[in-house]
């Protein structure tokens, strides 16, 4: 088959367009995803209080558990609340406008590729963000409630020749702790379409991976060390999943692998 008869079975929905109007396509798509993201960034600093409650409930129930009806967190900084609450609702909005300007971004791009290339990278597009979610519920359901019962264990109570150690957590620094943490796993997650991806282009073959699997686990355990605070219920707890993950990502690479032209 010829190159011009590949063309015609494999079009492109493109259409010649001066600069100017791509310039201009891309303005309507950076304001979309701008919009998008002011409103969301609105509704969560509204409701930045009711996520702020979900993002400490983990610890919440973690200091109930230790005889904690009466603790609370802290701020130190006469503007330390406030700013929290900012960071609450950017977190927020990055994370419900995201599908808003990752549609706007595909719908700029599209229409440059060819249909075969929309058919490979739809796959990746459709899986990302579920293994964003599951790497976070991960760290949320999982993970937090584990390791902040480890740190609480650490408390020392009153008694006779001994000074009381208790904890009372800044609003800011748990925060920025929580999501550090659910950032750290959604992202890590995302491991199988990277490596699915780059055996679809030949950059990765299966057999590559096959191959590195005893680095690939030391790599995972040592990122899971730096990406999680220092306690080994976080970092087994990021590492096993990876591991996982990536004997997901040999099977899925060798589903996606270019198949070899029959014709040959």
């Amino acid at each position: 088959m010829s190159s011009n008869a590949a063309q015609d079975d494999d079009p492109i929905n493109d259409k010649p367009m001066p600069l100017i109007e791509h310039l201009m396509e891309l303005r309507t798509r950076l304001l979309w995803s701008i919009g998008a993201f002011a409103i969301a960034f609105a509704v969560c600093y509204y409701f930045s209080r009711t996520i702020y409650g979900f993002l400490a409930a983990p610890l919440a129930n973690a200091l109930w558990e230790h005889g904690g009806g009466d603790r609370r967190m802290i701020f130190t900084a006469l503007y330390e609340a406030f700013f929290t609450y900012l960071k609450v609702a950017f977190f927020g909005a990055v994370f419900f406008s995201f599908p808003i300007w990752a549609t706007q971004l595909w719908l700029f791009i599209a229409p440059g590729l060819y249909r075969s290339e929309k058919r490979a990278i739809t796959p990746f597009l459709v899986a990302s963000p579920f293994l964003f979610l599951m790497g976070a519920a991960l760290a949320y359901y999982f993970i937090f409630p584990l390791a902040w019962q480890f740190f609480i264990s650490f408390e020392t109570p009153a008694g006779a020749g001994t000074v009381p150690i208790q904890l009372e957590a800044k609003v800011s620094e748990y925060l920025s702790l929580v999501m550090h943490m659910i950032l750290a796993f959604g992202i890590a997650f995302q491991m199988p379409v990277l490596l699915t991806l780059l055996c679809k282009v030949g950059i990765l073959n299966v057999e590559s991976l096959r191959k590195g699997r005893r680095y690939a686990i030391v790599g995972m355990f040592v990122v899971a060390a730096i990406i999680t605070p220092p306690d080994i219920i976080s970092q087994i707890g990021l590492a096993v999943p990876l591991i996982l993950l990536y004997e997901i990502s040999i099977l899925a690479a060798r589903w996606m692998a270019p198949k070899p032209d029959a014709g040959a």
